[in-house]
Parts: C-alpha cells; structure tokens; sequence
C-alpha cells in the first residue's frame, strides 16, 4: 500500500519552516506540495526542501487537488495543511488505521481527547452542527467531517465522483466561491456505508495569517448537503 501525502499551501511560510520538517519520510511514500500562487516564499521553500511542487493553475483547494491528481502515485491519499492546525505525528496513526481495511480515516480535532484551539464559537457551533446534521440524513457516524487532515483511498475521488465540477454545481456558480470537497466526500461515504474511522488529534492554532472565514461558504454547503438527499445515489 504506497501512501502520497498531498500538502496544499498558500502563503504558509511560517507554518511550513515549523511543521514540514517534522514529517518523517518513512511515514509516506511521496509527498507533493501544490502551490496556490504564494508571494511569501512557501513554493521556493518547498522545492529548496526537494519535495515534489505543483504550481496551481486555478484558485481554490478543490483545484490543488485536481491538478495534482495526474501525479499521484499512492494507493491512499493523505491531506494535511501546513498551516499548524494539523500536528504532523498523528500522519502514522491514520495510515495504520487504514491498513487495517478502513476506506477513510479522519484526524478528528472532536473525538474524544482531542481539542481544537483554533476554533471560535461559531465555527465550534459551525462544524459540530454540519457533522450532526450529515450523521443523521445519511446515517454517518463521524465526529468531524468537514476537517482536512484525513486519509481514504484513492479511487474514492473518481468513485464518488468528487473531481466532476457537477458536484458542486449550481451552489458554486451562485456563491461565486470554488467548495472543496472534504464535506461531499464525507457524505458519499456515508450514503455508499463505506469504512470509516477517526483517530483523535488536536488542532493547535493557526502559525501564522488569519483563519479564512467566508459566510457565502457556510451557505453553499448547507445546500450542498440537503441536495445531497435527493441527488447521486
């Protein structure tokens, strides 16, 4: 089972000088940065760092991962952010998780043990109500399902159709914002009664910059998960 761990940065400079070197390389196999255009040094760090660099074209997390599908060799993907929210020494715990048949694990900032210092109260509220509305319409049993740092097998993305841009359509059109798709992933797994598990894991504060915060976000994926009712059986 051959691992890639996908690490999409924008302007993380400070964040990638503290935790990439953390990151062991017997732990994966591969490991790409996709840059979204950063003016702070992040992409020239990465490459002077002998990792794997992906300029991305188009502007959106959803499109990081797209454009770096065609270079990804692992059998399971692994995404993490740089930015600190994602301690680095949990990456084992959710690989062997996975190797024990497991389709998608989840470092979950809620289950138990684990903390988020990086939440306000209203993105506590926010995630906690999101992953307890997904848990009932579609009868998952996730403690986190919007978080980024996760691993699930590859051929998820083409099986649940997550790189097709009808997935996000019309909410993506309307909101004028390119979604991510760590939320939808979340309920097709859940509606295709895949193997899912979390390991618990903090989310320490953010190093560096400002949290993104987008209201017009929020709004598209409520919709996107009550569309999700009716829709891509």
């Amino acid at each position: 089972m051959k691992v890639t761990l996908l690490v999409p940065v924008l302007n993380e400079i400070e964040g990638m000088r503290e935790i990439m070197p953390r990151i062991r390389s017997e732990w994966v196999d591969e490991i790409i940065v996709v840059d979204g255009g950063s003016v702070d040094g992040s992409a020239e760090y990465a490459s002077n760092q002998g990792y794997r660099l992906i300029h991305q074209q188009r502007k959106g997390l959803r499109y990081a991962y797209v454009e770096a599908l065609p270079q990804i060799t692992g059998d399971v993907l692994m995404t993490f952010s740089p930015d600190g929210n994602c301690i680095p020494e949990r990456i084992p715990a959710a690989i062997d998780k996975i190797k024990q048949g497991y389709d998608m694990v989840i470092v979950s900032r809620y289950a138990d043990g684990a903390r988020s210092d990086d939440d306000s109260r209203i993105t506590a509220l926010a995630n906690r109500v999101f992953t307890l509305t997904i848990n009932i319409l579609f009868r998952g049993q996730y403690t986190d399902s919007l978080g980024i740092f996760r691993a699930y097998k590859t051929d998820l993305i083409s099986a649940l159709d997550l790189d097709k841009e009808a997935s996000y359509w019309p909410w993506e059109s309307l909101f004028k914002k390119t979604m991510s798709w760590e939320t939808l992933l979340s309920i097709r797994a859940a509606k295709r009664r895949l193997r899912v598990a979390d390991v618990p894991g903090d989310e320490p504060c953010r190093i560096g910059g400002r949290r993104p915060l987008h209201v017009r976000w929020g709004f598209a994926y409520i919709l996107q998960v009550f569309q999700e009712v009716f829709v891509w059986r």
